[in-house]
This record gives structure tokens, C-alpha cells and sequence, in this order.
């Protein structure tokens, strides 16, 4: 083995660097993280070009090919634990194949095994996806993401044919289908009538050749004929929770979804909200939650489930938003790519079932739904939809707000109508507390619709300073804080009344004072500076005992 190994070595230290070959010298160490970036890469590249695996070389210099030696992880143990942590970070859980450790010319080397990412299932590193361009690592771009994606495609689990007939198909929903089909099809609508069952159902979509497919069934087949697409599950399960987390109600529903989608959403308790910005006595008052939203997240979790995980579909419903969750990797690779989509999706995981839900006028086929959803939100001022893809266990968890969150927000998108729906995306990620690119907080600044210091930021004071909501004036004021020269001169002062204090008495001292925006680690970490910059300019010292003192004291 070790020859081999040898030989595929000589192999590639004298073959051109390509998109599969990589080689660094790594003499003392290499970043964890650029190795996550490579495995992504090289293993996306082997996929692409039909091989097994890629190789990343450890000890050789990348242009000479001279052989430099590496110290990288020195030991077997080492070594596996490497591959343990890998694999916490990639799709699927993915990792090396092999990491063979041998001597060239009496120096260590360590050639990494990357096995070539399945068909498919396009690999990520910590949620993002890398190619290569040349010798250059760089975004995979959605090229080729599109074509190892499409790998699976043409075997479209949703148009395989069963040993079903129109008897297995619920009169009530073919019924329905057919009207729908008329709407969505109004030029054919004196037509449709004269169709038989079977015509109309390949007319749709979910009939082959006179025979019936699983998208059939999915959307049209009584509850007992389920087991023609066993062992994939087809359920809809909707929970109710209260404020404490706590499961108060539950229920299940099966086929056929062209009927049972509107059982499941009539679930949902979409209460009037009454909204009284700024304290006005004339109130906004709306749902909970926009039909079409909700409507079209459950109808995306049946168009879009991979059903060969053998998973059902849930929906969570809590007294402040609805959640819902479907097995299968997000075809679109980002939520932004979903938004910025300017027509139909170039490929789907069940074509057939996806062509039948069109027909039924359940979908549409223009790619506007995820953005209108988006869209939708932003109209009433609501916080925009969280979305939740987890590549390594290929599930999608989407959940739709149904209250404010920052009374701020609802006010400045109220105030704002012209704010494109990037910038109100932004705005809803800072009242969520998450960290925003810094070109976006530039512009957000200019406009006078954020605050903070990067990347702690919140709402802007407009929002609060036309309030009559003495709370939300009062938060402003606690996350506006105040400068450093005013928390110096209150040390100054406290170790001029009491002659000296300790580090965990000027804490306390000043932790309820600073920014509500900062977390506790950061005000510690704030007070320090403030220390060290006091000292640093000779006004205070510590002495042995561990105590600050005034050094004019």
C-alpha cells in the first residue's frame, strides 16, 4: 500500500496543479477553517469531473513542487481527530477518505483523501459551498452548483408510476382538481369536460401513459391508498404550543393534499392584532399572518420535500408565529439567491409533482414565491420570515412571524415606504441582534435608520424620538449608553470618595450603566479598556492587593 501510495504521490507532485490537486506547504500548521474551504472545493470539483477523489498535499511547495516537510497534526491520533472535527462542519457529515502520513526524501508529507462530493448533493463548509477556478479557490458558482444538483434531478422520484387506478383517487379532490385546472387553464376550460379521468390526469401532469404516478396519489389518493408510495411518508402534522414551550394540541394529516392543505391551515389561530405605535389611540389592527404567506411556505414544504428521507412535513404553531419544516437541502443554495431569482426555478426535485400542483393552481411556475413571502411581510411592517437550512441534515425550517418584535421596526418601515427589500431585511436582522455586512450598516447610517457602534447596533432614535411610548424612549436612552469620558470620571470619582476600589466593585459599579446592546463578556471587556486607558494615561494604578487607586493619591 505504502508503494502505491508512493506512486500516486510521484503522480501528482509532477502533474500540473488542477481543480482536483492541491498543494501547500503547511510546514508548521495550517488554518482549520482554509482546510474546511479546500475540502468544499476539492470535492465539489471531483463531482464535476467524474473522478472518485481530490487530493490536498501537505509538505510541498505549490509552484516548485519542492518537497518542504510539514509538522501538521504529527500523529496518528491527531490525524483522526482531525477527521472527527471536519465532518462537524461539512454536508452530510463528510470528511477524508484517508490521510496518509509518509517520508519523501526523509521529510513528512501528508496527502488528504477527499472523496468527490455524492451525485447530487453539492458540498458545504460551515454552510457555504466552494469551487475552484484554476488554480484560485473561490464561491462555487451557480453553474456548476445548478449542474451537481441536476445529477439527481432525472431520477424524479415523484413521476415513478404505481399499480394504482382512478378508484384510488378521491372523487372530491379530482373534482376540485379539475375546477382549479380551469382557472389556471381558462382557454381550455370548455375542454376539460370532455376529458376521462386518465386524460385529464396526463393532461395535468401525474399520469404517464395511462397510468398513474406518485404525485397522484400525493395529491389526489384516498388515505388508504398511501401504501402505493411506501415507505415514503405523507404527512402533515401540525403542533400547537403555548408561551412556556409547553404541547397543547396536536393532529395529523394525510393524503390527498389538494384538500387537506386547507384543513391544516384552518388550524391556525390568525388572531387580529391591535397595534398602537407611539401610543395612539387609534390602532392598526391586522392578522397575525398574510393567507398567501402561509399558504404558499406549506405548499413549497410539498413541492419541495424530499420524500425518499422518509420524513413528514411539521407545522409548530406558537402564540407569536407559525414554523414549518420539511426534510431535503434548499434547491436555491441561499435564502438570497430564493429572493433575487428573476424567473422559474431552473430545476426541481419532483418535477411531476411540482407540473401537478401548477395545474391545480397550487404553485406557480414563475419563481416569485419565497420573495413575494418577503414582500408580503414588509407590506404589513412585520418581522421578515426566519429560514433555517441545515445542509448537513438536509432540512428546511422556515418560521413566519405573526407579532412585532421592535416597535421601532413597524414604525421606521412604516415611515419609509420607499425602502427597497434588502434594506428592510436589514433593518429586521438588526432588531433580531444579527451581525450585518458593513456596506449595508454605511448606508443604513446615512439614513438615519440604525445606531451603535459595529457590530453591536439598534433601531435608530427616530423611531423613538416622535414617541409617546415612554418604554421605548426609556430602551433608547439604555442603548444609546453614554461615552467613555463620562464612565472615566465616574471611576475618578468613586476612587476619589473611597480611596480605591477592586475590579469586582467597579464592575458592579458599571455594568448596569453601559449599552444594553452589549452582551455581559463585552461590558467586562469594555470596563477594562476603560482601565487600562486611565492607567495608561497616569491617572489611576494597582496596587499589589489587587486594588485601583488614584495616583495622586
Amino acid at each position: 500500500m505504502e508503494q502505491t501510495i508512493q506512486s500516486i504521490f510521484d503522480d501528482l507532485r509532477y502533474h500540473c496543479e488542477n481543480e482536483v490537486v492541491e498543494f501547500k506547504k503547511a510546514e508548521n500548521g495550517f488554518d482549520f477553517d482554509d482546510l474546511g474551504m479546500y475540502f468544499s472545493a476539492l470535492s465539489n470539483e471531483a463531482n464535476l469531473r467524474g473522478m472518485d477523489f481530490a487530493w490536498l498535499v501537505f509538505g510541498v511547495h505549490d509552484k516548485s513542487r519542492e518537497v518542504v516537510g510539514t509538522s501538521y497534526k504529527n500523529g496518528a491520533k491527531s490525524l483522526q481527530r482531525l477527521k472527527h472535527d471536519l465532518a462537524q462542519h461539512t454536508t452530510g457529515g463528510n470528511t477524508f477518505r484517508e490521510i496518509y502520513d509518509l517520508m519523501v526524501e526523509d521529510m513528512r508529507v501528508l496527502m488528504f483523501q477527499i472523496p468527490a462530493a455524492p451525485r447530487g448533493i453539492p458540498v458545504a463548509w460551515q454552510g457555504h459551498f466552494y469551487g475552484r477556478r484554476g488554480e484560485s479557490l473561490v464561491a462555487l458558482d451557480m453553474n456548476k452548483y445548478d449542474e451537481i444538483r441536476r445529477q439527481t434531478v432525472c431520477e424524479d422520484w415523484s413521476r415513478q408510476v404505481v399499480e394504482a387506478t382512478i378508484d384510488d383517487l378521491e372523487p372530491k379532490a379530482l373534482k376540485k382538481a379539475r375546477e382549479e385546472f380551469k382557472s389556471v387553464h381558462p382557454r381550455l376550460a370548455n375542454e376539460v369536460d370532455d376529458w376521462d379521468d386518465m386524460e385529464f390526469l396526463g393532461r395535468a401532469g401525474v399520469a404517464i401513459n395511462g397510468r398513474l404516478t406518485k404525485s397522484a396519489i400525493l395529491l389526489l389518493g384516498k388515505p388508504t391508498s398511501v401504501h402505493f408510495i411506501s415507505p415514503a411518508i405523507a404527512s402533515i402534522t401540525w403542533v400547537l404550543v403555548d408561551e412556556h414551550g409547553e404541547k397543547q394540541d396536536y393532529e395529523h394529516f394525510s393524503i390527498p393534499f389538494l384538500l387537506t392543505v386547507d384543513e391544516v391551515l384552518a388550524k391556525i389561530r390568525n388572531l387580529n392584532q391591535r397595534i398602537m405605535p407611539g401610543g395612539t389611540l387609534f390602532p392598526d389592527v391586522v392578522k397575525q399572518y398574510d393567507e398567501y404567506s402561509i399558504r404558499e411556505i406549506l405548499h413549497n414544504c410539498i413541492a419541495h420535500q424530499d420524500y425518499t428521507m422518509h420524513e413528514r412535513i411539521t407545522m409548530v404553531e406558537t402564540p407569536d408565529s407559525v414554523t414549518f419544516s420539511n426534510g431535503g437541502s434548499f434547491l436555491p443554495g441561499t435564502v438570497q439567491n430564493a429572493i433575487d431569482q428573476v424567473g422559474p426555478q431552473k430545476f426541481y426535485r419532483n418535477y411531476a409533482l411540482c407540473q401537478g400542483m401548477v395545474s391545480f393552481n397550487m404553485i406557480d411556475t414563475i419563481g416569485r414565491g419565497i420573495r413575494k413571502v418577503f414582500t408580503e411581510q414588509r407590506k404589513r411592517f412585520f418581522p421578515m420570515p426566519d429560514f433555517h437550512i441545515d445542509a448537513g441534515k438536509r432540512d428546511v425550517t422556515v418560521k413566519i412571524y405573526g407579532r412585532i418584535i421592535d416597535e421601532r421596526y413597524y414604525r421606521l418601515l412604516k415611515a419609509n415606504p420607499d425602502l427597497s427589500l434588502g434594506d428592510c431585511i436589514a433593518l429586521d436582522a438588526v432588531q433580531k441582534r444579527e451581525v450585518i455586512d458593513k456596506e449595508t450598516v454605511l448606508r443604513l447610517r446615512k439614513m438615519h435608520l440604525i445606531e451603535g457602534r459595529y457590530p453591536n447596533l439598534f433601531l435608530s432614535e427616530y423611531a423613538a424620538k416622535t414617541s409617546e411610548n415612554n418604554e421605548l424612549k426609556m430602551e433608547y436612552i439604555k442603548n444609546k449608553s453614554f461615552n467613555d469620558r463620562h464612565f472615566k470620571e465616574m471611576i475618578v470619582s468613586y476612587l476619589r470618595s473611597f480611596g480605591g476600589a477592586t475590579r469586582a466593585e467597579l464592575n458592579t459599579l458599571l455594568q448596569s450603566k453601559l449599552s444594553d446592546v452589549l452582551t455581559d463578556e463585552q461590558k467586562i471587556r469594555k470596563i477594562g479598556n476603560l482601565l487600562s486607558s486611565l492607567k495608561k494615561d497616569g491617572v489611576i494604578r494597582l496596587l499589589e492587593k489587587k486594588r485601583w487607586v488614584l495616583v495622586d493619591i
